[in-house]
């Protein structure tokens, strides 16, 4: 099934080790989608230095397009980025039923990634137990907190996660709108408490651009059986962000501009020449 992105992963890095000019690449669409996702990905990951030369970075796989996209992306760049680093992804079962992961571990296989599924019955504690009428914010501390332990259990201490450009933007709208707060998560971020590194790969990535590459290449994504799952306020800026976008086209790279500029704590680049926007 991934035959054709792994064919195409080694042709791109074999080509990228002479030229990383990517524009000078013939102009077919499956250089242009793979080609821009990966320049992207290793802009980004220059500019916040976001990998060290020998480490292992674990990549949190929620069987979304986000984290299948990221940790495809990443075993490519691996093939030529002058620092050499391995993977190991791991995925946090919330205990719902219909969730089936095996397409992921086939993908994993494929691509030479350790793949580890750590079962957690999160879904009980929060829908049964806790019975949460705002679960969002428990169900990602609590899963944060899991993650943690079990790279830390592989002698891992680097996770990359799948957020992207429109994460960001959405993130900060979320904060100013809901908590009256300038804020947003870190490109990158240590967890002293759990001496644990968290990096974002993928801030410079659209969600265009993902969809784009989760479907060019049929991603085995699993689909979120959550009941919050589109209900939540991140939904409704969402709605929000793109309602807006029609009347102000630019409003997005404003706000993204506006984080790096201003900058929030951890945003600014290494270069702001090289800030490339999706």
């Amino acid at each position: 099934m991934f035959s054709d992105f792994l064919h195409f992963s080694s042709f791109f890095s074999q080509l990228l080790v002479f030229d990383f000019t990517f524009f000078a690449v013939q102009n077919t669409p499956e250089v242009t989608v793979l080609q821009r996702f990966t320049g992207l990905l290793r802009r980004c990951i220059d500019d916040y230095n976001m990998i060290e030369d020998g480490e292992t970075i674990a990549v949190g796989v929620s069987g979304g397009k986000d984290s299948l996209a990221l940790l495809c992306s990443l075993a490519a760049l691996r093939r030529y980025y002058p620092k050499k680093f391995g993977l190991h992804a791991v995925t946090l079962s919330m205990g719902f039923e219909g969730m089936d992961f095996s397409p992921v571990a086939d993908l994993c296989r494929d691509l030479d990634v350790p793949y580890t599924v750590r079962e957690s019955g999160l879904k009980n504690v929060i829908f049964e137990e806790r019975r949460e009428k705002n679960p969002c914010a428990l169900c990602a501390k609590m899963r944060r907190g899991i993650l943690h332990d079990v790279i830390k259990e592989l002698g891992i201490k680097k996770i990359a996660l799948g957020h992207h450009y429109d994460d960001a933007v959405e993130t900060f709208l979320l904060s100013l709108f809901y908590e009256g707060r300038i804020s947003c998560f870190m490109p990158v971020t240590y967890m002293s408490r759990a001496d644990v590194t968290q990096i974002r790969p993928m801030l410079y990535v659209s969600e265009n651009t993902v969809k784009s590459l989760a479907e060019r290449y049929r991603l085995p994504v699993v689909k979120n059986p959550c009941p919050m799952d589109e209900t939540s306020r991140r939904h409704e800026i969402k709605a929000l962000a793109a309602e807006l976008s029609q009347r102000y086209p630019d409003l997005k790279s404003k706000v993204f501009g506006a984080m790096q500029r201003l900058p929030l704590e951890g945003w600014e680049p290494a270069e702001y020449a090289r800030r490339p926007l999706p």
